[in-house]
């Protein structure tokens, strides 16, 4: 029988704690809680929209966090 995948947990962390910080900042800080990826992007940006467990998604204007969701 092959083994479990192992699927990456969802951080036990709210996406709008973000908000407001530097972009550097924030990416420490979300990869220090676990969030295996960080995505940083301009505002507007067209993205695919597929759930990546995860994964934590930043939308930056002028260095500074606008919004923030998890997948």
């Amino acid at each position: 029988m092959a083994p479990t995948p192992h699927t990456p947990r969802t951080p036990d962390d709210h996406p709008d704690a973000y908000v407001g910080l530097g972009a550097d900042d924030a990416e420490r800080r979300a990869r220090g809680r676990g969030w295996t990826t960080v995505r940083s992007l301009p505002p507007g940006a067209i993205i695919t929209m597929e759930y990546l467990v995860g994964r934590l998604n930043f939308e930056v204007e002028h260095g500074v966090v606008r919004r923030c969701w998890a997948g």
